[in-house]
């Protein structure tokens, strides 16, 4: 071939995309070593020459801009500490793997706390423009809008993590909450268990798009009505003391005589001790340490952390500014692991939930703590 050809032929030809041929030829550390010499060596074959007009335009633009941080990263947080959000594991995991998939691909991920004192979006924004930093993680744990109205989204290269705020609309990646509840309740439906209860913070449901409550409500009805028992919503009285008060528990479990619980150990593991239950079945829906011990499900908040990056980046090589007209989330599922806290029960006189018999029309309610 001669200097006609392009990069979109040369892509077409190695079954890729022409930005990742475009990358290749640069030498690009994003990609791995073999793919970047497979692509180089056939555009060479097929005689691909760079357009000396177009270097010279990029190069021209380059000079007239102000100089990019552009291997930087921002990962912007909101929580109660710069070290995680509330007291769950997964913000941790989050910054971790960004931070080791940041590396991967040739980047360096720097925080900003956003509650950092004399700290605001507007001068985040400021210090991200004159560095030239284009590349933004949105980790925050607030479903409060307001705080974002000072930051100009369309003038960076922008994703999230969590569907919370719902503004700006950015792409996104999260845990598949709602996948995670399901394959919960499928092992302790093989367990043995059928009146399964789940105990959870509103605000906590709320912060995913109400994904916790759908994931059950969903595989509920896979069982007799008579043994589909409702979510306890709270609302915790501080972040240091997350647990559902004692009393609205207690009535809970009264009415409805749960034979496994799904939550989280800081959510009903000391009221169930005080009030003597805490030798009920248990899983845990936030698993931090798969030993054995606790059945559960492990959130691989690692990977979320990664995928955000990966994303971003490919927006990046792109030159995908600003909010998407289509935003879209891509979900990361949790990990199942069986642990003492959920024996093998016999099914006694109850059948195992059957798909093929299942009454779609029939509703259960979420119970509000009162």
């Amino acid at each position: 071939m001669n200097g006609s050809t392009t990069l979109a032929m040369v892509a077409s030809r190695a079954g890729v995309h022409f930005t990742t041929v475009a990358r290749a030829l640069r030498d690009h550390p994003s990609l791995p070593l073999a793919t970047r010499r497979r692509l180089q060596a056939l555009a060479a074959e097929m005689g691909y020459q760079p357009d000396p007009t177009l270097g010279a335009l990029v190069a021209y633009r380059r000079r007239s801009q102000p100089p990019q941080d552009s291997r930087v990263l921002a990962y912007l947080t909101d929580g109660a500490s710069r070290a995680e959000w509330g007291n769950q594991s997964s913000p941790k995991a989050y910054l971790e793997g960004a931070r080791r998939m940041s590396l991967a691909l040739g980047y360096q991920l720097e925080h900003f706390w956003l509650r950092e004192e004399g700290t605001t979006l507007r001068s985040i924004d400021d210090a991200l423009r004159s560095r030239g930093i284009i590349g933004v993680i949105l980790a925050s744990s607030s479903r409060a809008e307001s705080f974002l109205g000072d930051f100009e989204w369309r003038d960076f290269c922008a994703v999230k993590i969590n569907a919370a705020p719902s503004l700006p609309q950015l792409h996104g990646v999260t845990s598949a909450h709602h996948r995670m509840v399901a394959l919960a309740m499928q092992h302790t439906f093989a367990a043995g268990y059928r009146r399964i209860g789940f105990v959870l913070p509103g605000e906590w449901d709320l912060q995913v798009g109400r994904a916790w409550s759908a994931g059950f409500l969903g595989e509920q009805q896979l069982i007799p009505e008579a043994d589909r028992i409702p979510i306890l919503t709270f609302a915790p009285p501080s972040p240091e003391q997350p647990a559902v008060p004692r009393e609205h528990l207690s009535g809970w479990l009264s009415r409805h005589q749960p034979e496994v619980i799904l939550s989280c150990e800081s959510f009903v593991g000391a009221p169930l001790a005080e009030l003597g239950r805490n030798g009920i079945a248990f899983v845990e829906m936030h698993l931090e340490k798969p030993d054995g011990t606790t059945a559960g499900i492990f959130h691989n908040g690692h990977r979320v952390g990664e995928l955000a990056v990966e994303l971003l980046a490919g927006k990046m090589e792109q030159h995908l500014n600003g909010a998407p007209d289509v935003p879209t989330a891509s979900y990361v599922d949790g990990t199942w692991h069986d642990g003492a806290s959920l024996p093998p029960r016999r099914y006694g006189m109850r059948a195992a939930p059957d798909h093929a018999h299942v009454d779609v029309n029939q509703g259960t309610l979420v119970e509000q703590a009162r």
